[in-house]
C-alpha cells in the first residue's frame, strides 16, 4: 500500500491511497471465504465451495471484486491513516478513482482532522484547590464536635444566632400547585444547617421566639415553595468546659494538648489528601479554559457526548435501571440531561485540545522508548502481547491516538510541576505538601 496526504482548506486533508495487487488478492480471498459461508451451491457444503465455482455462482469476478472492495475499504483507509500519521476526527468522504473493475485500486479520502490550538498563558496558570494547611479555627471546630456529644440545651431569651436550635411549627406550600401544603409541628431546626432552604439561615438571624418568618425559596424546575414558620422556642447548646479531666473521661486522649495535637495530625493528613485529589481535575479544567469555544469542532463534542450517553446507559443497565427511571430519580428532563452531558463533553474536548497544545508548545512528544514502554504496560493490562497490540493499533488506524495519549501523560506531569497552586484566599500552596502520600496513614 502507498498512501500520501495533502492539506485542504477548513482543517481537512486528502488521502490518496494505492492498494497493490498482493493486498487486493488478500481482500479477494477474504471476501470469497465470507461469501462461501453465505452462498448455497448444490453439491458443496457451506464454506467448502471452491473459489472458481463460487465466482460462477455469484455472477462473476466483478461481483467478487466489488464485494472485496466494499468489505476491505475501511481497513485500507485505517491502515492509510497509520501510514500517513494523520489524526482524523470525522467520517471520510471516499471516492474510488481507479481499479474498481481491475488493476491497482486507488481511492481518495477527504476527512476533517483534529485542529491544532494555542493556549496563551498556560505557563502562568494559578489553580485554586483546597488548602492542605489546617487552620486553628478548623481544629477548634473539630474539638467542639467532640464537646457537642456532651452538650446541654438551655432556653434563651435573645435574638437568634447561628448554631441555635429553634422549635417551630412549619408550613410548606408550593406555589401554583393544587397539592395540600405540608405541615409539621414542633420541628427542631438547627440554624446554619441549611436543611430547609439556604434563605432561612440568613433571614432567621436576629428574630426571637414568638415571631413569624415567611420565606419563598426556589426549587428545581423553576417552582417556588413558600415556608411559613412560627418560631416557638430558642435553645442554645452549652458545651462542657474543655479540661484535661473532661478529655480523659470522654475521649481516647489523656489531656487537652494531646487531643489537639492528634486532631491536628489527622486533619493535616486528610486535608493533604483532599488537596491532592482535587489537584489534577482543577488543573485540567483551568488548562481547558484557555481554549476558546469557537475552535472546538462540533464533531468531537458530539462524539464525546454520544460516548458519555452510551456509558450512562451501560451503567444504568448494570443497576437494572432505565433512562426514564434515572431522569425521575435525578429530577431532570431529557433536555436537561442532554444539555449537561454536552457541556461535560465540551469541557472534555477542550481539555484534550489544550493538552495536545501543551505537548507541542513544550516539546513533550513521546519518544520511541516511551511509546514502547507504554505499549508493553497497556498490552499487559489487556493480556496481550505488545506486538499484537501494536499490529491492532496499526490496522485500526489508532497509532496516532495511542502516541498522543502517551504524550498527554507527559503533559500532565509537566503541569503538576509547573502550575502554581493557591488556596481560596489566593495564598500559594507549598508544592512539597502535595507530594506527600498520606492515604496509607489515614487508613490505619
Amino acid at each position: 500500500m502507498r498512501a500520501t496526504s495533502s492539506t485542504l482548506d477548513n482543517n481537512r486533508i486528502k488521502l490518496v491511497v494505492e492498494v497493490d495487487d498482493a493486498e487486493m488478492n488478500e481482500a479477494l480471498d477474504a471476501a470469497a471465504a465470507t461469501l462461501a459461508q453465505q452462498v448455497s451451491v448444490k453439491g458443496f457444503r457451506k464454506g467448502k465451495v471452491p473459489k472458481q465455482v463460487l465466482i460462477a455462482n455469484i455472477g462473476g469476478a466483478a461481483v467478487l471484486r466489488s464485494e472485496a472492495i466494499r468489505e476491505s475499504l475501511p481497513d485500507f483507509y485505517a491502515r492509510a491513516i497509520s501510514e500517513t500519521m494523520v489524526d482524523p476526527i470525522g467520517q471520510p468522504d471516499v471516492t474510488i478513482t481507479a481499479g474498481e473493475d481491475e488493476g491497482v485500486l486507488v481511492f481518495e479520502a477527504d476527512v476533517e482532522i483534529r485542529p491544532e490550538v494555542t493556549i496563551a498563558g498556560y505557563d502562568a496558570l494559578r489553580v485554586t484547590i483546597p488548602s492542605p494547611v489546617v487552620g486553628d479555627d478548623e481544629i477548634e471546630a473539630q474539638i467542639n464536635r467532640f464537646r457537642e456529644t456532651d452538650a446541654v440545651l438551655e432556653d434563651v431569651d435573645r435574638p437568634i444566632i447561628g448554631g441555635d436550635l429553634v422549635n417551630m411549627d412549619i408550613r410548606a406550600e408550593q406555589t401554583g400547585s393544587d397539592a395540600d401544603p405540608l405541615e409539621m409541628s414542633d420541628f427542631m431546626y438547627t440554624v446554619g444547617s441549611g436543611s430547609i432552604a439556604p434563605e432561612v439561615d440568613e433571614l432567621i438571624l436576629g428574630l426571637r421566639a414568638g415571631e413569624e418568618l415567611v420565606v419563598t425559596a426556589n426549587v428545581s424546575g423553576g417552582q417556588n415553595i413558600v415556608y411559613t414558620m412560627q418560631l416557638k422556642q430558642v435553645k442554645e447548646r452549652i458545651l462542657p468546659e474543655l479540661t484535661d479531666e473532661w478529655v480523659e473521661e470522654n475521649t481516647e486522649w489523656p489531656t487537652v494538648d494531646e487531643m489537639r495535637d492528634a486532631v491536628l495530625t489527622q486533619m493535616s493528613k486528610m486535608k493533604v489528601v483532599e488537596a491532592q485529589m482535587s489537584q489534577r481535575d482543577a488543573v485540567l479544567v483551568a488548562l481547558g479554559d484557555l481554549v476558546t469555544d469557537d475552535v472546538v469542532p462540533d464533531v468531537l463534542v458530539e462524539a464525546e457526548a454520544n460516548d458519555r450517553m452510551h456509558d450512562l446507559g451501560h451503567r444504568l443497565a448494570q443497576q437494572q435501571m432505565n433512562l426514564e427511571q434515572f431522569l425521575q430519580a435525578t429530577g431532570q428532563t431529557p433536555d436537561q440531561l442532554l444539555s449537561a452531558v454536552r457541556a461535560d463533553a465540551q469541557r472534555a474536548v477542550k481539555i484534550d485540545l489544550a493538552l495536545r497544545a501543551l505537548v507541542k508548545a513544550e516539546g513533550l512528544e513521546a519518544n520511541e522508548q516511551e511509546i514502547e514502554e507504554e505499549l508493553v504496560t497497556t498490552a499487559e493490562a489487556m493480556s496481550l502481547a505488545s506486538n499484537t497490540l501494536h499490529d491492532n493499533l496499526y490496522k485500526s488506524g489508532r497509532v496516532v491516538a495511542f502516541e498522543a495519549e502517551v504524550a498527554k501523560i507527559k503533559a500532565n506531569k509537566w503541569l503538576s510541576e509547573h502550575v502554581t497552586f493557591v488556596d481560596h484566599l489566593g495564598i500559594v500552596i507549598d508544592r512539597e505538601l502535595l507530594r506527600e502520600d498520606q492515604s496509607a496513614e489515614i487508613d490505619e
